[in-house]
Formats: structure tokens, sequence, C-alpha cells
């Protein structure tokens, strides 16, 4: 390989690049015969004393996948390898020439009759065996007009590479200087060869042998015979063919793909090692071996243990602990169940992810996560058709070569923030991919077999539903996740969270306490979060402060400068702060509410609920957005105008119109409270424009359900009463004041209690969903199910604003007609 690179591929030309050829030495044989089967015998490390010198005519081959060249190479003579002078880069030897170039023929004395003898014999040989091959075929006709012009000296060397011999047989010939004597050792195997033929040809005629075509297996062996194969001394493809064939008997493939691959096995036979599609080929069929086409894990069936795995990775979820205990039990009734398609839909942090492993871990099954994030090409999940260069599975079927069996459970992340483009929709393409029905013969654009997906476990993670397709959510059983509470919070902080950051700090728990106020002031004042992604950061800066703390502490005790150092402090109650903690020698270093605030610095999340709602016109709202619930606020003020309505704080058009229809409908209804000392009003709109606000203008916002909160803050507006600081709302409206139910409450109530709220107002059919909250969060808020808006406002004004003519004390709608 060494001497193709740098001697031959870096000349301008061929011309004068003469090499050697040298067989390898047959290994010491006892036996005075040698036959075909004997080639194994050759001794690996010797080369023979005799070699041929050729000039290279032509170098074709690739370096990829790996370098393989053939070099077309005319004969010149024979030479006899004294010394090897150079061993590298590539073999250097000093050799001496034996016989004659061929520019100087060999003239053959008449006197010498057994030379002539010999001569016309082996003539007449050669052309018995021509004649036995079929002359339509163009490869045997040019055979036979080679053997027409070769000089006489030629002959032998010609047939002995033409018919069948060992190695040893062929070495004889080619030590055999002397003509009579060359053409003494081919004449027997040029006979040999007549007569085999024959023999198969009489095997033919009596249907005792299968039918085939000499001529092909002729000139398959002069090929092999007749050229020179540079390659990688450690690859040898015969052994890797055959390694492969072995695979795909023993891969219990199904018996479409077996057909197939024992195809492109023959294919692969016949291909020349050094044209692309070899590799393509090669690619395609290790492919094949690969791939657990009836190989599987056994699985963990024990509901105990598995219910224990899950509740020690994950605290809460009970949900869904209880859907995956509901397939062990269903397995263990019915073997062949096929695997359930599951999506877990919720905010950031709360756990998706991690929770697809520790089911794969609590069943005994493989895991595999494939990140759909962006993904906008079919063929991520398809594959590539394999007419394309650099074409590949998709990674569906390399997931399944990746862990090595057909039942693992595959996580398709993030599946709700894949597009589309030129190349096609991968949502389009995961409808075959996530069908119980459709899953078992999925069939990949490069695989192109059917393969079974049924018994895969599929579980996706998505922050929302609306941006997947219909026809994709449809095939997957939605689970809800909508985020932690505070008592969660504070569980997963001390038994999981504290404990991962310790040990990724390199501190341990006699190092280091953390007290639970700590804990609690960082999940309300530093984050305001459904999951604990944010929390698990700010434990972690916590524990940076200390490790560096504990780093300085050492060092300044090692130098024996602060050995006797203690605290003095003049006030008893004295906040104290990190520096102060570590001049102390106590371990372990318990880290309070006041270190926390040294460390992070202020709180960024304060009560201001009573601050904001201080004026008239500002009501409180509850949102449910991708990263969990939010309360929202929504300011309304007035001014002198034209009756025009302004909205600001980048809404959406179901918003807009909820606001549209708030204020129709106090403009419609706003005469019922003038009992409470207001002058009647022809309309409230008369001069006067709205401007409706809602706080933090750069996040998109919409959706129907702060129709009551936006009517709550125009009734404050134009009574000039303050709503109550303690209650947050959520609900759609009607034209007729209606109150019609809304989703997501679970993870707007989950916010209010967050944000410090107690009073919560929510429609009536919406009582149902109260199921979903924690005990601990009813027993610690109220809440109060309306079904008109009257009521609502009734309640946000604690009773000091009454309707007179309440639709929901029995009274009758007056026509406007």
């Amino acid at each position: 390989m060494s001497m193709v690179r740098s001697h031959l591929l870096n000349r301008s030309t061929l011309s004068s690049a003469i090499i050697g050829v040298v067989p390898k030495e047959i290994a010491t044989n006892t036996s005075n015969t040698s036959t075909p089967e004997d080639d194994s015998k050759y001794d690996d490390n010797g080369m023979h004393s005799i070699g041929c010198a050729g000039i290279v005519v032509q170098v074709t081959g690739t370096n990829w996948p790996r370098p393989s060249y053939t070099l077309l190479v005319t004969g010149l003579c024979r030479f006899k390898l004294e010394t090897i002078v150079l061993e590298s880069p590539y073999l250097v030897g000093l050799v001496q020439q034996l016989d004659k170039l061929p520019v100087h023929d060999i003239e053959i004395n008449e006197e010498n009759v057994e030379l002539s003898d010999l001569k016309e014999q082996f003539r007449e040989q050669a052309s018995r065996l021509i004649d036995m091959l079929d002359l339509s075929v163009p490869a045997v006709g040019k055979l036979k007009r080679l053997l027409n012009s070769l000089p006489v000296q030629s002959l032998p060397d010609v047939c002995a590479a033409i018919v069948r011999a060992s190695h040893a047989e062929r070495l004889q010939v080619l030590d055999s200087v002397d003509l009579a004597e060359r053409f003494r050792k081919t004449l027997p195997l040029l006979i040999r060869q007549i007569e085999g033929l024959q023999l198969l040809q009489k095997a033919k005629k009596d249907g005792t042998l299968a039918t085939q075509t000499l001529q092909m297996d002729k000139l398959a062996d002069i090929g092999r015979h007749n050229r020179i194969d540079v390659e990688d001394e450690d690859v040898d493809d015969s052994d890797d063919i055959a390694s492969i064939e072995r695979r795909i008997k023993s891969a219990e493939m199904s018996e479409l793909a077996r057909k197939v691959a024992m195809k492109e096995l023959s294919r692969l036979k016949k291909m020349p090692t050094h044209i692309p599609d070899h590799a393509i080929v090669r690619n395609y069929l290790e492919l094949m071996t690969d791939l657990p086409w009836n190989k599987t894990s056994p699985e963990l069936l024990d509901l105990k243990k598995s219910r224990q795995d899950l509740d020690s990775d994950h605290y809460g979820l009970e949900k869904l602990k209880q859907r995956v205990l509901e397939y062990l039990a269903v397995r263990q009734l019915k073997n062949s169940l096929k695997g359930p398609i599951l999506c877990f839909v919720g905010p950031p942090g709360v756990g998706k992810t991690s929770v697809g492993r520790s089911i794969a871990r609590s069943l005994g099954r493989e895991f595999h996560r494939i990140s759909l994030g962006g993904a906008c090409d079919q063929a991520d999940i398809r594959g590539h058709r394999r007419t394309y260069i650099g074409s590949m599975p998709g990674r569906i079927i390399q997931g399944l070569k990746t862990v090595g069996v057909k039942n693992p459970v595959f996580l398709l992340d993030e599946i709700d923030k894949m597009g589309s483009g030129i190349h096609g929709d991968p949502a389009s393409a995961l409808l075959e991919v996530l069908d119980p029905e459709q899953n078992c013969s999925f069939t990949d654009h490069y695989l192109n077999v059917p393969f079974d997906l049924s018994q895969v476990l599929f579980i996706a993670t998505a922050n929302t539903t609306s941006t997947i397709p219909a026809a994709l959510l449809d095939r997957m059983e939605v689970l809800s996740l909508p985020g932690y509470t505070h008592e969660e919070k504070l569980h997963i902080g001390r038994h999981h969270l504290v404990h991962k950051q310790l040990e990724e700090h390199g501190l341990t728990p006699e190092t280091l306490v953390m007290a639970d106020d700590a804990l609690a002031a960082l999940i309300s004042k530093y984050t305001r979060e459904a999951g604990v992604r944010n929390l698990e950061r700010k434990i972690g800066a916590v524990c940076r402060a200390v490790a560096v703390k504990v780093v300085e502490h050492n060092r300044l005790n090692n130098s024996g400068l602060e050995s006797h150092q203690t605290i003095e402090t003049n006030e008893p109650n004295e906040v104290q702060t990190i520096d102060a903690i570590m001049n102390s020698e106590k371990l372990p270093i318990i880290v309070n509410e006041s270190t926390v605030e040294d460390i992070l610095g202020p709180p960024l999340y304060e009560n201001e609920l009573a601050a904001r709602l201080a004026l008239p016109g500002i009501s409180v709202g509850m949102a449910w957005t991708t990263v969990g619930g939010e309360i929202m606020f929504v300011e309304a003020t007035k001014m002198e105008g034209d009756g025009q309505l302004i909205l600001t704080g980048q809404l959406g058009d179901v918003m807009k119109e909820s606001a549209k229809l708030a204020l129709n409908w106090v403009r419609t209804h706003i005469n019922h409270y003038l009992s409470h000392g207001l002058l009647p009003m022809t309309d409230i709109m008369e001069g006067t424009d709205v401007h409706i606000h809602f706080p933090a203008g750069a996040v998109g916002k919409d959706g129907p359900s702060a129709g009551v909160t936006i009517v709550t803050a125009l009734v404050s507006l134009f009574l000039g009463k303050v709503v109550s600081s303690d209650v947050a709302m959520t609900g759609e409206i009607t034209l007729r004041g209606l109150v019609l139910p809304v989703g997501g409450i679970k993870s707007k109530v989950l916010a209010a209690h967050r944000a410090g709220i107690r009073r919560v107002i929510l429609p009536k059919r919406n009582e149902k969903d109260l199921k979903e909250i924690p005990t601990t969060i009813q027993a610690e808020m109220y809440f109060h199910f309306v079904s008109h808006i009257d009521e609502v406002i009734e309640l946000a004004f604690d009773g000091q604003i009454t309707p007179l003519n309440s639709l929901s004390n029995g009274g009758q709608l007056e026509s406007k007609l």
C-alpha cells in the first residue's frame, strides 16, 4: 500500500514504473503432491526467491471506505531475489535477472527435437481447451486470439494462470527458467484441466450435476489470477464476506429480509472492492445483520419493585406511575400486548425526560432517546433511499441498532417542536411509527424491508399539544404533568436535588446542610416555575459559594493562620453571612435563609399583589402557558376621547375579541349598579376612550379565559372600587354574562398558590377539575364556583357591589329591543 501511495501515485507518468512481484513462500510440506487445498499452508512471513518484474500500466482504486487499489502490470522477465536492502516505506531488494526481456525473441533450434515436440503438443492441448469453451462468450474469443498471437516462451506462463492449480504447482512453473522445463511442468496441468472439463460435461449430460455455466467459472478463475489487488494487509475480503454470510444466516430475519440480504450478498461477491457500490452494499448488509430482528431483553414484571423504582426516582406524578403499573399488570396477563404510545405534556423542568428513563429501568428494558426538536426532514424518521450518496437509515432504525433489542423504550423528546420544510414533514412520517396497527410493518427507506416496531414502548414529550398535528395527537395517549406544588418542591429539593448538587460539587452531608427555611426561600423568593430546573440551579449556586469558602478555609487552616479563630457577635440576633459562617471551625456548615440571601442577593420575587391592586381598574387573572401556569394582571384606564377601545400587551385575536365582548357587556349592564352612588348613564363610552393593558408586553398572550378578569377590571374602573387583593379568577364569558369552563385548571391554581393568592374564582363546570389539585393545596385555598358574571363581581369586591337585578339570583334580563 505504501508503494502505491508514495512511489506510483506521486509520479506524473507510469511509463518507467517497474515493480517486482514476489509470491509467498510455500510452507514445509512432507507430501510429494500438492493440490489447490494446500494453499492454506503458506508461510505468511516468507517470500519466494523467484519473482517477476513488470511495468505498471494502470492504477485504479479508491481511498474510501478503505484504501484499495488494482494494478494492471505487463510482465517483463523473471528475477532472483538476492537480498532486501530497504524495508520502509516499502520493500526494495537487490535482484538478478534470470531470463531475457520480451524484445529478445527466443530462437528454437530446429535440431532441438524435444522442445519442438513440446511446443506443438502444448499448442494442440491449449487449442483443445479453448474449443471446449463457448466461443460465443467474448472473453473466450479474446483468449483464443491471445494464445494464437503469443510468443512461444509466454505460452506456459499464460496457461498456468488459466488452469486450476495449486500455489506450489504455479511456483514450480515460475521457478522453471529453462523453456523446455517450463513446458514439461505446465503440460500436465493443461491436460488435467481438459480431463476435468470432460468429466463435468459428461456429468451434466447424465443429470448428476446441477446446471452451471462453465464459461463464467473459467473466466472468474482467469480474472482472479491475472490481476494484483493491493489492499491493507489486515483486510481479507473473502473472510469478511464469509463472516457477513454467517451473520445473515444467524440473524433470525424475516423470510423477506433474508431473501433481500442473500440477493445483496450475491451482488457483493461479484463486485470489485474499489467501486463505490461495494461499500454501499457492504454497509447495508452490516446494518441488516446488526438489527435485532428477533432479539428481546427480558422484562421485569414485578409490580412492587417497579413501584419502588419509580418512587425512588420521582416524587409525585401519581397518574403517570399508575399508567405504567397498569401496563405491567396487563403484560402479566397477556404476553402479546402491543407497546403503548404515551405523550407526557407539561412545562419544562417537571421531569418528563428523566421519568422516561426511570420507566425503562423499572421495566428492565433498554432506553434510547431521540430528540425531535427542530427536525424538519422526513428522512430523520424514515431514512434516505440507497440511491443517494451518503444515505443512511432513519433515527428509529439507528436507535434499534444501538440498543440491540426489539423491545426498548424510545423517548421521542420535544415532539411538539418539529417543523416542516422542502424535505417533507417528519410529523407525517411519525404517523406510521406511532400507530399500533401499522408499526408492526414499518418500512424504512434505507432498509426497504418491513421491521416490526409493535414491541417498542414509545414515550413522547411535549410542552404543549397546540403545535402537534391532530392526526398525530390522536395516535398518542396524553398524560399531563402540570407542575409541582410548594410541598412537592420541598420534598424533591430535600431528598433529590441537594444530594445531587453536593455530589457534583465535591461536598458531603457532613460538610454542608441546607435547612428547610433555606429551601423554602429558594422556592418562593428566587424561583417561580412549574418544575424544579431553576431550583436545582440555585442550589448549585449555593453549593459553589460554599465550596469556594471551604477551599479557602482549608488553605488558611493548613498554613496555621486561623487555627483558633472564632465568631464574635455583639447582637444575639445578628444575621450570619457566609464569611462569618466559614470563620467557624464547626462542621457541618448549616445554610439558612439569611445565608441564601447573602449568597444570591436580594430576592427576585416578592408579594406585590396588595401594592398593585391598590387602585381601581386592576384585577388578577390566571393563565396557562407552555412553561406552566402564571398569574396575569389586567389594567384598565379611561380618558377623554371618541369612544375607542385601546388594547396593548401583544394580544392574540381571541383575547382581543374577549376584551371587546367584556366592554360591550359592561356598557350594557352598568346601570344595574347605579344604587351604589352612581348617576344614570346613557353610554359609558360617550366621549371616553378605554385603554386595557396586559403587563409583560414582550410575551404573547391569547385565549378566551381572561373574559371574567377583563369585566372585573372594567367594573372596578367605572365604579371606582378596588378589587380584593387576595382573589384571582379565570373563565370565558358570553354576551348574556354566562361563565364558561376553561382548561388548565391545575396549572392555574398552582400558579396562584405560588403567588400567595388564597381565593380563586372558577367556572361552575370546572368543579370536577378540583380532584386533580393536591389536597394540601385545597386545604390552604378557597374555591368559588360561579356560573354568571354577577357572581364574579360580587365575590371580587367582597360583597361591596351587588347588581340590582342579578340573573344569578333569578332575575330576568331586560330587553334592549
